[in-house]
């Protein structure tokens, strides 16, 4: 079972102990969001583009938890979206990228005791968020049916990923309780 408490030399961060499973667990997660977000390269031979940045070919993604981790800028005007898209959502994904990357170096080899400090808060977070909005797309959780989800019988396929979910919304809210009592 986690266990999430302040750093023991007081400075900001945490202190988890996770069991081998829940390693396994995070690394296999942090994997797949690299796979999900990364953004595809493609060679220009503009070097402003390349230097910058800009995704001539961005456009608003079609996958309904993708779409959720880069949402449209302006809901109201899609030539503004799609504009703002080019000249951000590359980094958008790279920096969710790097979050994820972040966590799973801190993974590698892991003992049971992982230190997060307070540089890698922010990656934590972002990857524990940008986890359980994915995940919680995908199962199509929201606040009006999170309480029949948990209420699945076990031999649903989605009980066992409504506990990942579950879990990661405990780890990630461990985290921000630190955040708060730090300050």
């Amino acid at each position: 079972m986690t266990a999430v408490s302040p750093r023991a030399d007081g400075s900001v961060g945490a202190e988890l102990e996770l069991e081998e499973l829940e390693v396994a667990l995070l690394q296999s997660l942090a994997r797949q969001l690299i796979d999900f977000v990364s953004p595809d390269v493609e060679e220009t031979d503009d070097p402003l583009i390349a230097m910058v940045g800009i995704d001539p070919h961005a456009t608003t993604p079609d996958d309904p938890a993708l779409l959720r981790l880069l949402p449209d800028a302006y809901s109201d005007d899609q030539d503004a979206a799609a504009e703002f898209r080019r000249f951000t959502e590359r980094d958008l994904r790279e920096a969710k990228a790097r979050n994820a990357e972040t966590v799973l170096g801190m993974l590698d080899g892991a003992p049971a005791r992982v230190v997060i400090g307070g540089e890698e808060m922010g990656a934590w977070l972002g990857f524990l968020n940008d986890t359980r909005l994915t995940l919680g797309t995908r199962l199509g959780i929201t606040e009006e049916n999170h309480a029949e989800l948990d209420a699945l019988p076990d031999d649903d396929p989605r009980a066992s990923l409504i506990q990942v979910y579950d879990w990661l919304t405990f780890v990630q809210d461990a985290l921000v309780q630190l955040l708060l009592d730090h300050d």
